[in-house]
């Protein structure tokens, strides 16, 4: 069981402020910040602020030390073979866009995604389809809203590339990428993952799953804005060429050539946030002092009560699957004819309720479903069961007045 008060305890933002104290149901955008994360920070600026890689003095080399480590620390945390294996970028959108513009796809070579794709993980592909010439398909859903297997392997023949989203910022529903690797890599297809909204959720074994390659990002998972990571296999890195040089890509350069470092460095280029990276291995380091099982048994009790409340109020429509088992940390929903922008406002302005609404950067789905938007709810470790309630108590005062 999570020790929520003693969790709480490490997020200032928590303690009350100049807004008071939120209740922030808004993780799955991005997670709070425990203190460990912002003081490391802090003693980088204060005290190491200097280059990696580069300078060969000591406050470089200290610096050069700590991203190390992170990489060290992330390459475990996920499985991978090696820390070279992971490539830091700025958010899970840019390694999508890294991969995306350097696997070499070329004119009618096809792409599959699922109909719940975030922008980050569409946009990409249709640009690459109005530049080069591939093709999109898109794997329609069942009608619960859970992944289609069937539709998938129909869909796999003659397929380079599936970009998939693991469990979905819509509507919480988790894809089963283990079935989904193994279908593909029998039919010669990579698999890319979008891990941004699992990855602090659930363990996930990149070997286990035989993911190729996968992307998620540091501010969902108690780390600092302008963190986030590449994985690959090292085999399919080295065959990417990368999309954005410059310094520290190359290990020399002539007024006509250049030679590319290896990978991970190749697709580092220019200097990087490295107090978000020394940030971002702090929050690993945070999530790895906590147990998995407890935080998905926390998030399913309150995901649970949410649902069950919402239910009981009949112009409610859940997105997504119906079982808060199926549903990762997220409650999704609307109400027809309503904007659910009001709603997000009032309850902010009400209870100081912090939540997202509109469309979620997955416009192709409302658009699909003529839904104009929607309300989300998103748990994490340091919300409590009477923050729920007042969450409840104040949509039931917001139904009544609209």
């Amino acid at each position: 069981m999570l020790n929520t008060d003693k969790i709480r305890a490490d997020f200032s933002i928590l303690q009350g402020g100049k807004e008071g104290t939120p209740i922030y149901f808004d993780s799955a955008c991005m997670s709070l910040k425990p203190k460990q994360v912002i003081e490391v920070m802090n003693d980088y600026y204060n005290h190491n602020s200097a280059c990696a890689g580069r300078s060969s003095h000591k406050l470089g080399n200290i610096v050069t030390k700590k991203v190390k480590e992170t990489r060290e620390l992330i390459a475990k945390f996920v499985n991978a073979q090696s820390e070279n294996e992971i490539i830091f970028t700025r958010n899970t959108t840019e390694g999508i866009n890294l991969f995306a513009n350097s696997v070499g796809l070329k004119k009618d070579d096809v792409v599959l995604i699922s109909d719940k794709e975030h922008n980050s993980n569409l946009v990409p592909w249709l640009l690459l389809r109005d530049r080069v010439g591939i093709i999109v398909k898109i794997i329609k859903s069942n009608e619960d809203g859970s992944f289609s297997l069937d539709n998938f392997s129909k869909e796999i023949v003659g397929a380079k590339i599936v970009s998939i989203v693991h469990t979905s910022n819509l509507d919480g529903a988790t894809n089963p990428i283990k079935e989904i690797t193994k279908i593909a890599h029998d039919n010669g297809a990579l698999v890319f993952v979008d891990a941004a909204q699992s990855m602090a959720h659930q363990k996930i074994d990149v070997k286990n799953l035989d993911i190729d390659f996968m992307a998620f990002s540091g501010h969902k998972m108690l780390g600092p804005t302008g963190t986030g990571v590449l994985y690959g296999k090292m085999e399919l890195l080295e065959k990417l060429e990368p999309y954005m040089v410059g310094g520290n890509t190359v290990s020399s350069s002539t007024y006509t050539s250049y030679e590319f470092l290896p990978v991970p460095d190749k697709f580092e280029s220019g200097l990087q946030d490295y107090a978000g990276i020394i940030g971002f291995g702090e929050s690993v380091k945070y999530l790895n002092n906590l147990d998995w099982e407890d935080i998905g048994e926390h998030e399913l009790k309150l995901s649970t009560y949410v649902t069950e409340e919402l239910k009981k109020i009949p112009s409610i429509k859940i997105i997504g699957p119906q079982d808060p088992k199926d549903r990762s940390s997220i409650v999704n929903f609307y109400i027809e004819g309503t904007d659910m922008n009001k709603i997000a406002v009032m309850l902010d302005e009400m209870a100081n309720i912090e939540v997202r609404s509109g469309r979620h950067c997955a416009h192709s789905w409302f658009e699909d479903k003529k839904i104009y938007n929607s309300l989300r709810v998103s748990f994490y470790i340091y919300n409590t069961m009477e923050e729920a309630e007042i969450f409840i108590t104040n949509l039931n005062k917001i139904m009544k007045i609209l």
